[in-house]
């Protein structure tokens, strides 16, 4: 499979979307050697060691490795003041090399066309490679050992049996466990309580009481209700796709992963569009479609908005702008009505913030090893601690001190119990993501109705469900 030119168009594509100019896969190989000499090709040996209790992936602890993390919202500091240390506790000899870009893709993806992928990749943000493309194309080590190995803290239990089920599922692509999602992410609309508290505003429970806040606030003059981050629109139909799943339940979300034939155009997916755009069209802060996560986040802290949608990862990205006295809240998206098929509280909530080991790099042992490293309580919680992020750890937040978002965030999910929703399609279709980013956008914008903006969604899943070239997924 790793020679089929069509999965390596498959693999190269985010980068194109991304306005890079990327060379064919054989011209890569000249030009994409790291520092230090020539990297392994695609059928070059891989570094091993001797299995012992002490080591029992059997790393080489003669051999480098790297580490490349995505720089932005969780930055690249937990890996070098936590699990780095953490790992050089157990291999003291072994040398680590440490990368941060806040662009993988660009990095990262000449590397892997040419044959000398590092170890470990924090594949994560807007300019992330293409899951679905990697592991169509061999790319992804398969981590099975890793779920069978001792756990860090205890040699008598298994690493699957420390972390949440979820995240062995979600990190499943055809069968093969090859991909950790680290972060226990939880999403909702948040606020700061001390705006809401100054003013007298209530959370709401109710579409209708959601849109009387609304109106309250623009009334007040005091600022806008509501915002988004305009040139990232996948903030905005990650909450449509959960209040279509509430108003309509799991199957919604399920049939749109799985490429279900009309699942775009299903009435659940249509009344949450529409109520989203009206919010577009009444209470949406000034310029929000050209701003960015980073910009609406400071309006947000400067009191020019009241709420917005984000993940529980927001409090960490905006520590350095956000007044002492704000207090981080968030509250589920509220009941659409009294026929929803999910009750109130339910949450989107999922392992994310993903983390692979290349299958093709020169020490992947080291890569599955640092991975158990991270799993550790130890590891888990004071990452916790520093990014004010769950993990999927089970019990490593336990007796950590905990921000007030973070908080937040930690009952939300306590309350929501069994009712929590995802989706899977952004990871396995990158390109149905993009496009329906692209239409999000202009459907909040007000440019695209919502039976347009159902269409050109489902056009996209249907081209791909259509390909034959493309590896399909299911849930």
């Amino acid at each position: 499979m790793a020679q089929n030119p069509v999965t390596r168009r498959e693999l190269l594509r985010s980068a194109a979307l991304a306005g890079l100019l990327i060379p064919a896969a054989g011209t890569l190989s000249a030009c994409a050697t790291p520092a230090g000499g020539g990297g392994p090709s695609s059928s070059a040996p891989q570094a091993t060691g001797p299995t012992s209790a002490a080591n029992p992936l059997g790393l080489a602890e003669d051999k480098p490795f790297e580490v490349v993390i995505f720089d932005g919202g969780y930055g690249d500091a937990y890996a070098r003041t936590i699990h780095e240390p953490l790992f050089k506790t157990k291999h003291p000899k072994v040398e680590i090399k440490h990368t941060a870009t806040k662009e993988i893709a660009k990095t990262l993806q000449p590397r892997f066309a040419g044959g000398n992928p590092p170890e470990f990749v924090n594949n994560s943000g807007d300019n992330s490679m293409d899951f679905g493309a990697l592991a169509q194309d061999g790319q992804l080590q398969d981590l099975s050992p890793l779920l069978d190995a001792p756990s860090w803290d205890d040699p008598n239990v298994k690493v699957r049996d420390t972390i949440l089920p979820s995240a062995i599922e979600l990190g499943t692509y055809d069968g093969k466990y090859c991909v950790l999602e680290y972060a226990n992410t939880v999403w909702g609309i948040w606020y700061s309580k001390k705006l809401f508290d100054d003013n007298g505003w209530q959370v709401p429970k109710t579409w209708e009481e959601f849109t009387a806040l609304c109106e309250q606030i623009k009334k007040s003059g005091k600022c806008a209700p509501f915002t988004y981050a305009g040139k990232h629109p996948f903030y905005i139909y990650e909450t449509i796709l959960t209040l279509a799943a509430k108003i309509g339940g799991v199957e919604v979300l399920k049939n749109i992963d799985n490429l279900a034939d009309g699942a775009w155009k299903a009435e659940p997916v249509a009344k949450a569009a529409g109520a989203f755009a009206e919010i577009g069209a009444k209470y949406l802060l000034q310029g929000t479609e050209g701003l960015d996560h980073i910009q609406t986040q400071t309006a947000h802290n400067k009191y020019q908005v009241a709420m917005l949608p984000c993940g529980s990862w927001l409090e960490n990205e905006q520590k350095d702008s956000t007044p002492a006295d704000f207090h981080y809240a968030m509250f589920p998206l509220p009941s659409f009505s009294g026929s929803d098929a999910l009750p109130y509280g339910t949450v989107h909530s999922r392992p994310g913030e993903e983390y692979f080991v290349a299958a093709r790099s020169a020490n992947p042992r080291a890569g599955m090893e640092y991975m158990r490293a991270m799993l550790s309580k130890e590891g888990a919680g004071r990452f916790s601690e520093l990014l004010s992020t769950l993990t999927v750890v089970k019990g490593a937040s336990q007796g950590r001190k905990l921000t007030p978002g973070l908080e937040a965030a930690a009952t939300a999910l306590q309350n929501a119990g069994a009712n929590t929703t995802y989706f899977r399609f952004r990871q396995w279709y990158q390109p149905l993501h993009d496009e329906v980013a692209a239409a999000t956008g202009q459907l909040m914008a007000g440019r695209l109705k919502v039976g347009e903006w159902a269409d050109r969604c489902q056009k996209k899943a249907d081209e791909i469900k259509g390909d034959s070239s493309v590896k399909k997924f299911t849930r």
